[in-house]
């Protein structure tokens, strides 16, 4: 995997978005060779949810990430993660 000059630079730090851009480009490049060798894309998921409820555990504490998701079902009902949804 190649990392893009500026985060090996030792410039500034990205800006939030960009750093959420280019994160979530890292993330996509990773689950594409995991399909490409095989791995299940729901062991993908599920993996990949407890990786990022741990960082945030980690970073923010128990209560907060709680907090957190206690607003996640209402988001994904109302489509925020669907990538393509048919709109009638």
């Amino acid at each position: 995997m190649s990392y893009p000059e500026s985060f090996t630079s030792g410039r500034a730090p990205l800006p939030d978005h960009e750093q959420k851009q280019a994160a979530l480009s890292y993330l996509n490049e990773a689950w594409a060779e995991a399909r490409h060798d095989g791995v299940d894309g729901d062991c993908l998921a599920q993996a990949s949810l407890f990786a990022a409820f741990a960082e945030l555990v980690g970073t923010y504490g128990e209560d907060a990430v709680a907090k957190f998701v206690e607003g996640l079902a209402a988001r994904v009902r109302n489509g925020e993660f669907s990538v393509s949804r048919s709109r009638q």
